[in-house]
């Protein structure tokens, strides 16, 4: 995969890319990426990227023609077909099943904007999706292309070295994930749950399936309204709910 960042403040994504997994990754050629300051592609002679909205109103609001300029160059140079991503407050709200998508695509561009908004133009005929990461407003996209560009690389082939870590995430499941534990198996009087050490693989992945019914029951109950329970998970639900009310 390749990833283009369109912005006008590239050295925020210093931090995200050259540091920890994505890092590696990067090393490992397991993705590429371009940081691009879009104020490069105007043709305002005093480089200025925004304007007055028409009609009046507060903030300003970013012109089309950089932008519009700056993915054509990147689609030229790079001869694909890409899926262009407008951080938006307005967007689709992000999610795993989101960026399972996505990972799936060999090249992303995310627009990160500033300011009052975008130009209509730039979300009516260039971009292929709009992304929020949640409602809320930020000063600019840059940390919601980061949050999706960092949920998007993790599930690239390899990058997290245990493929199962990845696809027993919470959400990717349809389910909240299990409690985790790890040594001393008592600390300060705190204790792991017995049957994760007693060896036995079957009891314990009941355990985990229990675990995780439960935490989705009483923190994500809307998580359960889309998921087809097996037999068994209905069985353990029932459980469940049957201890909760004694």
């Amino acid at each position: 995969m390749h990833i283009d960042i369109l912005t006008l403040f590239p050295e925020m994504f210093d931090g995200v890319f050259n540091h920890s997994i994505i890092k590696r990754a990067h090393e490992k050629n397991q993705f590429t990426y371009n940081v691009i300051n879009f104020r490069d592609y105007t043709i305002n002679k005093h480089q200025k990227v925004d304007d007055y909205p028409y009609g009046g109103g507060a903030g300003m609001v970013l012109t089309p023609q950089p932008i519009f300029d700056a993915i054509e160059a990147i689609k030229t140079k790079n001869n694909s077909r890409p899926r262009i991503i407008l951080m938006c407050p307005q967007g689709e709200t992000f999610t795993q099943a989101k960026a399972e998508e996505l990972a799936k695509e060999d090249h992303l561009i995310f627009i990160s904007g500033h300011y009052e908004g975008y130009d209509e133009r730039i979300r009516e005929y260039l971009v292929t999706d709009e992304i929020s990461i949640g409602d809320y407003i930020l000063t600019g996209g840059e940390l919601g292309a980061m949050v999706v560009s960092d949920s998007v690389i993790r599930l690239l082939p390899n990058v997290l070295g245990n493929v199962e870590s990845a696809e027993k995430d919470s959400f990717s499941t349809g389910l909240l994930e299990h409690p985790h534990y790890t040594r001393p198996a008592i600390y300060k009087g705190m204790e792991v749950p017995e049957v994760l050490l007693s060896g036995n693989h079957a009891l314990i992945e009941e355990w985990r399936k229990k675990e995780s019914l439960k935490r989705t029951l009483n923190r994500r109950p809307d998580l359960l309204d889309d998921y087809q329970l097996t037999k068994e998970e209905k069985n353990l639900l029932n459980k469940i709910k049957n201890e909760e009310n004694d």
